[in-house]
């Protein structure tokens, strides 16, 4: 009797055990697809967020030292606020140039990761003069002092982010290049060959200011006082005569020794070191150059495109990332972006975008991802969903008071959700539902 009684004792725990272990897995299996998803779509709108890359071969405490130039405030704080929170900040470490004496704090930025993160030490800045790279330099000396400062990234007040943290850390770090554009400058009138006893004429080159560093050539940089004392006397801007809108400057006046030294500086200085072999040739920021042909721009020169309200659209930011090869003219050659042996996309910023403009765009994200989870089953972001309104002013009211951050949320959604234009809920897309879940976890 008493091994009977064993025997079913043991045979009721045991399906005691397979019942529950049943109802576990069943659990888990709804907590993970709780979103239901029933779209199919050619291209999968997560992707874009998962392409391969390695994790970084560097120190777990190496950080990507972000140096805004600004003239006073920094007017896409909104987009920047939502691209940092939530992550580590042993991952990233900000500084802002601003005019001199210009304080970040609660008066001037609604961005707590914004308060004196400006460096003290700035001086005036002026369109096409050397001031601009001395701003740059006072922005290496101040990062350079973290030890932990691996990157070091320009970028322009008028830059938005075109993935989210995690995404662009990962790129930039796990190579061991830094991101400069670079390529012989053939056009008559920049180069001054008065700077030939330093700069010869076959290390001169030109390409984009919005450039990412590695240490060692942000140093190099820091510490020049031979390239750019010349630059300074023979690099200059023309001056434009008085009521020049009104009067077509000569032609070849214009054209005669008319330097822009930011254009010139970085790629003219590692190519003078012998440092070309150490860099990837190409800009990761994307500037559109409005090449149309008037009189007026003839007297101006060419200026980079700013995108209004009107002109930040989805197909905008989906052409942009879209983009996977830059031709160079000059040098007769396509440059394929990758990251090691895999295609990428070339670009992870992009300018010039207005404060209207930028917050239009994280409007429309906020409608799309409520519209996206309206569906949804979201027992955890219950009170940051009950909370998102239909502009973006109005969350920044509350985002700070929220019981759950739907900061990283966000930004995945911005990433990933809002670029496709053909975007449905699909069932049983295991991307999908890895991303939701990521979501869920990180907005919690």
């Amino acid at each position: 009797m008493k091994r009977r009684s064993s025997i079913k004792l043991f045979s009721v725990l045991l399906l005691a055990f397979c019942f529950g272990s049943l109802v576990f897995m069943h659990a888990n299996h709804f907590e993970s697809s709780a979103v239901d998803l029933s779209f199919e779509s050619e291209v999968l709108p997560f992707e874009s967020a998962v392409l391969p890359f390695e994790s970084p071969p560097s120190n777990a405490r190496s950080k990507i030292a972000f140096l805004f130039i600004a003239r006073n405030r920094i007017p896409l704080e909104v987009v920047w606020d939502k691209f940092f929170r939530g992550e580590k900040e042993h991952r990233f470490s900000i500084y802002v140039h601003s005019r001199p004496g210009f304080l970040l704090n609660r008066a001037t930025t609604r961005s707590p990761l914004f308060y004196g993160r400006q460096v003290n030490d700035s001086v005036q800045v002026d369109w096409g003069e050397s001031s601009m790279i001395q701003a740059e330099q006072i922005l290496l000396r101040n990062a350079l002092a973290d030890p932990n400062n691996e990157r070091f990234l320009f970028l322009s007040d008028s830059c938005i982010p075109l993935y989210n943290f995690s995404y662009i850390y990962d790129y930039i770090m796990s190579t061991s290049t830094s991101f400069v554009d670079s390529f012989a400058d053939t056009k008559e009138g920049r180069y001054n060959p008065k700077m030939s006893h330093v700069v010869p004429v076959y290390n001169w080159r030109k390409g984009s200011q919005w450039v990412v560093l590695i240490r060692k050539h942000a140093e190099v940089m820091l510490n020049d006082d031979v390239v750019f004392p010349v630059f300074q006397q023979y690099c200059r801007r023309k001056s434009l005569p008085e009521f020049w809108r009104d009067h077509p400057l000569p032609a070849e006046g214009w054209k005669e020794h008319n330097c822009i030294p930011d254009e010139h500086y970085v790629q003219t200085l590692l190519a003078q070191w012998g440092l070309e072999d150490e860099i990837t040739r190409r800009t990761l920021t994307h500037t559109s150059w409005d090449l149309s042909a008037s009189k007026d721009r003839e007297r101006r020169g060419w200026h980079p495109v700013t995108y209004k309200l009107s002109e930040a659209t989805p197909k905008l930011i989906k052409s942009i990332k879209g983009i996977d090869n830059i031709n160079y003219e000059t040098e007769y050659r396509k440059e394929w972006c990758s990251k090691g042996d895999e295609p990428a996309p070339c670009f992870l910023f992009a300018r010039k975008f207005t404060r209207a403009a930028a917050i239009h765009l994280l409007n429309k994200v906020i409608q799309r991802c409520s519209k996206y989870f309206q569906s949804f089953n979201l027992s955890k972001l219950t009170t940051s969903y009950e909370l998102l309104p239909s502009h973006v002013s109005d969350l920044l009211d509350h985002v700070s008071d929220l019981k759950y951050s739907i900061a990283s949320f966000f930004f995945i959604c911005f990433d990933s959700l809002y670029w496709d234009d053909q975007w449905k809920i699909s069932r049983g897309n295991p991307k999908m539902f890895r991303c939701v879940s990521s979501c869920r976890i990180k907005g919690a």
